[in-house]
């Protein structure tokens, strides 16, 4: 695992990205350098009907297949979502939510990265399946 490019990857999301701090979420990696997003349960992300929005699992699955590709690139390159495949399997309710990130194939110029969402029980409740290209000379910051 690329340490400095993970703690790089860590600090954009956990301490600059408006959209991590206004969901409330947080990115860890696993030991294979596969990307995990956190939300703890937040009622302002719920539809009329009183389940977590499929917003909210579109972006906790694109988030978790984004830095899953990421991580596996070096620090002087930046990837962009270019296809994302979502199915919703179960609604959630009142309940936190983990994105998993894992990585089906590194290629030159794009990976295809798998990504699941788990409500707070366990529960598989969305998948999805994202190609993410690379986007050579563009910084970070």
């Amino acid at each position: 695992m690329q340490t400095e490019r993970i703690k790089e990857l860590l600090q954009l999301f956990n301490e600059h990205a408006p959209i991590a701090r206004y969901f409330g979420m947080k990115l860890s990696f696993t030991d294979e350098a596969n990307a995990v997003i956190d939300l703890p349960y937040n009622p302002n992300l719920d539809h009329a009907l009183g389940g977590i929005h499929g917003g909210v699992y579109a972006t906790m699955l694109d988030n978790a297949g984004w830095f899953t590709s990421a991580a596996a690139r070096d620090i002087s390159c930046w990837v962009a979502t270019s296809e994302l495949s979502i199915h919703f399997l179960e609604p959630a309710r009142c309940t936190s939510l983990r994105a998993v990130g894992r990585l089906l194939k590194h290629g030159k110029r794009q990976d295809i990265v798998e990504m699941r969402l788990y409500d707070g029980q366990g529960r598989w409740i969305g998948h999805g399946v994202g190609t993410f290209v690379l986007l050579p000379n563009v910084p970070l910051s």
